[in-house]
C-alpha cells in the first residue's frame, strides 16, 4: 500500500474562501458553545438536580471523553464517504442531544445526553480540522485555521456571557436550549452551502487491514506526535479552566454569573488576539519559531498564575490577569498543532484528526477526573493545573516542535 504520508495534493473547491473559513469557525466553534455556555450554569445546575459536585463535572468529562474517542470513528468514515455527509449526521445528532439534554429529569441522563452529544461533536469538528488538509498545504492550513479559530474566539466570547445571562433571567436548562439553536442554524447552513472537500474518496478506509495500517503510519510519525502533543497540553491547560474555574470563581471567591461570564469573555478575547497574533507570526517567523515563542509566553502566564497562589494572593485579579498570557498563546499554538498534525497525511486527513482530537480529549478526560477529587474550596486545584500544563507546552513547543516540525509541503 502506498505510504499515505504522500501525494499532498488538495481539492478544489466551489466554495470561496470567505465561506471555507465560516464553515471552519462555526464547526470549530460548536465545541467552546458546548462547554463554555453552560460553565455559569453549572453550580445552579447542581443544586436544581440534587447532584454533588463529581456528577455535575461528569457533565462535562463524559462529553469530552465521548467527543475524543468517538472521532476514531467518524474519521475513516468521512475518508470513505465525504466529510458532507458526517457533517449532516454529526450536526443532527447533536441537535436532537441538546434538546434531551435541556428536558432532563435526572444527572444521570443529562449526563447520558451529554455523551451523546460529545460523541456528534466529535463528527463536526473532526471534519472542520480535516477540510483544512483538504483544501491547503500545512504552512497554509495554519493561516486558514488561524482565521477560522479566530472565528471560533469570537463565538466564545459570547458564550459564557450569554451563558451567564440566560442563567440569571431564566435558568440552566434555557442555557442548554440554546445549543439545540446553534446546532439546528448549523446544520441548516451546511445542508444548504457545503460542498464536498475530499478530493479522493477512500473505498478501503474502513477495511480493518487498511485501518490498521493507516493508524500506524499516523502513530509511527513523529511530526504528528510533535503537533498532537502541542496540542494536547495546550487543550488541557484550557480544560482546566473551563472545569474548575467556575467552581472557583463563583463559590470559592464569591463572583456573581454575570461577572463570571465575563471573565470566561475577557479569556476568550485574549485567545481571539492570539489568533490574529499567529498569522503575523508565522509570516515572520515561520511555523517553529512562531511556537516557540509561544511556548514562552504560556510558561510565563502559567508559572505567574502558579506563583501567586503559593505566595497568598486568592483573588480573582491574581488568577485573571496571567491566563491572559496562557490564553493568548493557547491562540497561536491550536492553528498551528491542529494544521501541523494532519499535514503528513493528505490522504488520510480525517484519521490523523481523529487521532489528533481523541488525544486530546483523552487528557481533557484525565484533567477533569482529577479536578473531581481535589475541588478543595481553595484556588490550588486551578492553579497547580494551569502551571503544571503550562510547562508541559513550553517542553514540546522547544523540543519535539523544533526537531520534527517542519512542514510537509
Amino acid at each position: 500500500m502506498p505510504s499515505i504520508a504522500s501525494s499532498p495534493s488538495t481539492a478544489p473547491t466551489t466554495m470561496p474562501p470567505g465561506l471555507v473559513v465560516l464553515f471552519m469557525a462555526l464547526t470549530l466553534g460548536i465545541q467552546p458553545v458546548t462547554t463554555d455556555l453552560y460553565l455559569p450554569a453549572l453550580p445552579g445546575l447542581t443544586a436544581d438536580l440534587a447532584a454533588p459536585m463529581a456528577q455535575a463535572q461528569r457533565t462535562l468529562s463524559a462529553l469530552l471523553l465521548a467527543f475524543g474517542s468517538s472521532q476514531l470513528v467518524w474519521g475513516p468514515l468521512s475518508d470513505r464517504f465525504g466529510r458532507r455527509p458526517i457533517l449532516l449526521w454529526g450536526l443532527a445528532l447533536y441537535t436532537l442531544a441538546a434538546v434531551g439534554s435541556t428536558l432532563a429529569p435526572s444527572i444521570a441522563l443529562l449526563v447520558l445526553w451529554r455523551t451523546v452529544q460529545g460523541a456528534a461533536m466529535g463528527a463536526v469538528v473532526m471534519c472542520a480540522r480535516a477540510l483544512v488538509r483538504d483544501l491547503y498545504t500545512p504552512q497554509q492550513g495554519a493561516q486558514v485555521m488561524s482565521k477560522g479559530l479566530s472565528g471560533l474566539a469570537v463565538i466564545a466570547c459570547t458564550c459564557a456571557p450569554l451563558g451567564g445571562l440566560l442563567s440569571d433571567l431564566f435558568n440552566w436548562r434555557v442555557a442548554l436550549l440554546a445549543l439545540a439553536v446553534f446546532g439546528a442554524a448549523t446544520l441548516a447552513l451546511v445542508a444548504l452551502r457545503f460542498t464536498e472537500t475530499v478530493p479522493h474518496k477512500n473505498p478501503r478506509a474502513l477495511h480493518p487491514s487498511v485501518l490498521l495500517s493507516t493508524w500506524a503510519q499516523i502513530l509511527r510519525n513523529p511530526t504528528f506526535w510533535a503537533f498532537a502533543l502541542l496540542t494536547t497540553a495546550s487543550y488541557s491547560v484550557l480544560f482546566t479552566v473551563l472545569a474548575a474555574s467556575s467552581f472557583i470563581f463563583i463559590q470559592v471567591l464569591g463572583m456573581g454569573k454575570t461577572a463570571y461570564g465575563l471573565v470566561m469573555f475577557s479569556f476568550a478575547f485574549a485567545y481571539l488576539l492570539g489568533t490574529f497574533a499567529c498569522r503575523r507570526l508565522l509570516a515572520r517567523f515561520g511555523l517553529r519559531r512562531t511556537v516557540a515563542i509561544a511556548g514562552a509566553v504560556s510558561l510565563t502566564g502559567g508559572t505567574l498564575v502558579g506563583l501567586l497562589a503559593l505566595g497568598g494572593w486568592h483573588s480573582p485579579a491574581a488568577i485573571i490577569l496571567p491566563f491572559w498570557l496562557v490564553a493568548l498563546a493557547h491562540g497561536i499554538h491550536q492553528p498551528c498543532g491542529q494544521s501541523g498534525a494532519v499535514g503528513p497525511f493528505p490522504q488520510a486527513a480525517g484519521a490523523a484528526s481523529a487521532w489528533s482530537g481523541f488525544c486530546m480529549m483523552l487528557a481533557a478526560f484525565g484533567v477533569g477526573h482529577w479536578l473531581g477529587g481535589r475541588m478543595d474550596g481553595t484556588v490550588f486545584p486551578l492553579t497547580n493545573g494551569v502551571w503544571f500544563w503550562s510547562v508541559g507546552i513550553a517542553l514540546a513547543a522547544w523540543t519535539l516542535v523544533q526537531k520534527y516540525g517542519e512542514p510537509q509541503r
